[in-house]
């Protein structure tokens, strides 16, 4: 059959697509390798965090921010050093975003329905001179109802449309193949799955029935990035953030395997800045997992001490939720590949939210009863059942213990006592005045200063060896995978370059395996809430193009 439109992946950066596509009239056929209640990809299962410039919350709440002071971050985040090559179209992709998140972005969401908590968060800090790595400013606006209320608008109208005849939605259809003929990509080819019934998230059957192959206009390929595939994980692993972890728990389900970049670049497309990914510090394993080595992240506060496998404490700027890809070098730079939180029931109980739509409960169900619920005594429940259940947390009345069952958990005796207690001894003898030396302690004060974080977000300065702060609490931190930084290079139009600079005729790309746009939009390093919206304006970016 001949289409106008294909699109393989049906995450959020696809179903964008389609929907502009939608909107114009064309025919589209949509496949996916996973079953059909899968659709949404990546973005069901996230935090639902947006990268937006100058909101009504942020005013509300009293934060200038510009599409200057955003455009200065996002420079000193990225470090483009690749601008002749490389870097070329990811720059005009990082100007074009920016514009968008500080213009169109915020109404076009508002028009799908999508509504913000009145809260904005401050993720990725930075640490550094202002025109360093980080947010200047709190810009992470969290979606009413998290991942799926993002995926909510966008699949609801492909299901509708589906409903009605006009897109044609052919889930579990692996692509093997994108057919070529005189340069131009013309069609895809693979293997139709046999039925799964797993429940979303969970590994499904790879079984094939049966071939296929269609025929289109104009191939997007919006299949996700790498995060699943240890394997290709550690063989672009960058030397600047020294030799791979031995161990790493999944940020992604399995199906974020990176094989349409594989099967993309076989058909013309380059692929460029394979040695840029962002994965998490602050992994945990999950003691309820839905896919295979689930982990989950703490987005944490920035109140813990950090410490390294052998018990040194970081300095800045690696303090909880400041920089993270520098906090991950100073990991493997240690020559192991897990870290320590130290904290206390006063900080995990102000302090610890976890990433993800269903450790959010409240939230992805869009419940202000159990959202005030925030406010009372004790961590979250999710959080709770983490602390209770987690083979990485620790909880003791004194630190002795605390550091001999650290010891235990890691299986070896890298953590001297009295090393540690010196350490959190001096720390603690800084919070007796209100001015410090200590550059975490400043952090801390510093982020009380602005109200969101003073009232839901930052514990109050406190000794962490005084008895009534806790019990003590150490957290063993996993380096989690998570995203692809680098991807198919594309031009403004989604079109994939070959490696002349040359667009390949009938070939597109949006969403991660573009890197997001361009080829690697992020640079080196991102600013949160940057990938869900990444998928959404890569997506919206290559339907408007096709639609016309």
């Amino acid at each position: 059959m001949k289409y106008d439109v294909i699109i393989v992946g049906a995450g959020l950066a696809g179903l964008t697509a389609v929907c502009e596509l939608l909107d114009s009239g064309k025919r589209v056929l949509l496949v996916d390798q996973e079953p059909a209640d899968s659709m949404g990809g990546q973005a069901y299962w996230s935090f639902g965090g947006l990268f937006l410039v100058d909101s009504p919350e942020q005013r509300r709440l009293g934060i200038k921010d510009s599409k200057e002071l955003a455009w200065q971050d996002w420079l000193g985040t990225a470090g483009f050093d690749r601008l002749e090559d490389e870097d070329s179209w990811s720059y005009k992709w990082a100007k074009a975003y920016v514009d968008f998140a500080a213009g169109e972005k915020y109404e076009w969401l508002k028009s799908k329905g999508i509504r913000f908590f009145p809260v904005v968060g401050w993720a990725e800090r930075g640490g550094s001179l202002a025109g360093g790595h980080g947010n200047s400013v709190p810009r992470f606006h969290i979606v009413w109802g998290t991942g799926p209320g993002i995926v909510e608008p966008f699949a609801n109208k492909a299901l509708e449309a589906t409903r009605a005849g006009k897109l044609d939605f052919k889930a579990r259809h692996k692509v093997t193949e994108l057919i070529t003929e005189n340069g131009a990509v013309v069609g895809i080819r693979g293997k139709e799955l046999e039925d799964s019934f797993v429940e979303r998230g969970q590994e499904s059957s790879r079984i094939a029935i049966a071939d296929f192959e269609y025929f289109a206009d104009a191939i997007i390929v919006a299949s996700g990035g790498i995060g699943a595939n240890l394997e290709l994980v550690k063989k672009n692993w960058p030397a600047r953030l020294g030799t791979p972890p031995n161990f790493m728990v999944q940020g992604v389900p399995s199906y974020v395997d990176g094989s349409m970049l594989e099967i993309a670049e076989s058909a013309g497309g380059r692929i460029v800045n394979r040695d840029r990914m962002w994965h998490y510090a602050e992994g945990l394993r999950n003691w309820n997992p839905v896919w295979k080595n689930h982990g989950i992240r703490i987005l944490p506060g920035p109140s813990s001490m950090w410490f390294d496998a052998e018990g040194n404490r970081f300095t800045a700027p690696n303090f909880p939720g400041f920089d993270t890809l520098s906090t991950l070098e100073a990991i493997q730079r240690t020559g192991y590949d897990y870290s320590w939180f130290i904290l206390t029931e006063k900080i995990i109980e102000k302090e610890f939210a976890l990433s993800g739509s269903e450790q959010n409960p409240d939230l992805t169900n869009r419940s202000i009863r159990e959202v005030l619920k925030r406010a009372l005594p004790g961590p979250p429940a999710p959080v709770q059942a983490f602390k209770d259940n987690g083979a990485d947390f620790i909880v003791s009345d004194n630190l002795m213990d605390l550091v001999a069952r650290m010891n235990k958990l890691a299986g070896n005796e890298l953590l001297n006592f009295l090393h540690i207690k010196e350490q959190i001894l001096a720390r603690d003898r800084e919070i007796d005045n209100k001015f410090t030396k200590d550059a975490q302690v400043t952090a801390i004060r510093g982020a009380r200063n602005f109200v969101g974080d003073k009232l839901i977000r930052v514990a109050k300065p406190h000794k962490l060896l005084d008895p009534k702060n806790g019990p003590l609490i150490a957290v063993k931190l996993n380096i989690l995978t998570r995203k692809t930084l680098g991807g198919l290079q594309t031009n403004l139009n989604g079109q994939v370059l070959n490696e002349q600079g040359e667009s390949v005729t009938g070939l597109f790309a949006a969403g991660e395996v573009s890197g997001f746009g361009g080829g690697g939009v992020h640079g080196y390093r991102s600013l949160e809430g940057t990938f869900v919206g990444g998928c959404l304006f890569s997506g919206l970016q290559v339907g408007k193009y096709l639609s016309k």
